[in-house]
């Protein structure tokens, strides 16, 4: 059992991801509710929050965030966290439900059939993907030194969540054929993207990003090109490698692209995995031996 800032117990089995939420309009008033029950209510001795650890954080104005969604500034799209100080990024909870959850309990699911790789369709769900793009990958597991990092998912992105052993333990998003490019644009996507991929850090080597590229084929089959976004890291060009080199039919149809995929755009993975070996090994060689 975990205490909550109130003083209540939260049932471990009914995660956040499990229950009803009804739209984002009473993720917000629940929010609300408890920004106002702070200010108007002197402080408690009740309100703290134990962590697994026992170690107590308390609960003020002082260290909860209002954190959007979306990245769309939209005030209707956010959720309370809360972070212990002086570290603003150092998420420990979300406000969910009415109570404060620990991170790792908000990316849990009690719920058997929730299992494999489950489109992202419930409010729940968007939370969860939010805190795994901009908490545990933006803060926990981004290196400082790394220039990669993910924008805020919009609201309708089609996503897909990996959930193992009751846990979320990465995600995978798609720009669909047909999808602006973004706000400022009119152009769209000319085929079906894999946009960014994520697998947590302690759930890595486990063959998961294959199994999430491997998705993404067979859900667009009947595409005749599909493309994976520019930059592709060393690691996933490392899974491509794998994957195409078991599933020739893909081989000429998966692209790497940048935005909006035209052909111009456009690199194929498996000639420049080739490339790229061919270039590895010629470089291996003896220089008498390299050709001019």
């Amino acid at each position: 059992m975990e205490t909550l800032s109130k003083g209540v117990q939260l049932a471990e089995e009914n995660y956040p991801v499990d229950t009803i939420f009804q739209d984002y309009n009473t993720l917000k008033k629940n929010a609300d509710e408890f920004m106002t029950y702070l200010e108007t209510n002197s402080p408690s001795e009740n309100n703290w929050f134990i962590l697994p650890s026992g170690a107590k954080v308390k609960v003020s104005n002082n260290n909860i965030a209002r954190l959007s969604l979306f990245g769309d500034g939209d005030s209707t799209h956010t959720i309370l966290a809360l972070y212990e100080p002086p570290l603003e990024t150092h998420v420990i909870a979300l406000y969910l439900n009415g109570k404060w959850w620990t991170v790792s309990n908000v990316l849990k699911t009690s719920n058997s059939s929730r299992s494999g790789l489950v489109t992202v369709r419930s409010v729940g769900e968007r939370v969860v993907l939010f805190l795994l793009s901009q908490v545990i990958f933006g803060v926990f597991e981004r290196h400082t030194d790394a220039d990669t990092y993910f924008a805020p998912h919009p609201e309708k992105e089609v996503a897909k969540i990996l959930w193992q052993d009751g846990e979320a333990t990465g995600f995978f998003t798609v720009k669909p054929k047909g999808t602006l490019c973004d706000s400022c644009s009119s152009l769209s996507y000319l085929l079906p993207v894999l946009d960014t991929v994520f697998v947590r850090t302690e759930f890595r080597r486990k063959g998961l990003a294959f199994r999430m590229l491997e998705d993404f084929c067979v859900s667009y089959a009947k595409e005749e090109f599909i493309g994976i976004s520019h930059p592709v890291s060393s690691s996933m060009h490392q899974v491509c490698r794998k994957y195409l080199q078991g599933q020739e039919r893909d081989r000429d149809r998966l692209y790497e692209v940048e935005a909006p995929g035209g052909w111009a755009q456009r690199r194929n993975v498996w000639l420049s995995l080739q490339l790229s070996r061919y270039s590895s090994l010629e470089n291996n060689l003896p220089e008498a031996e390299r050709k001019v």
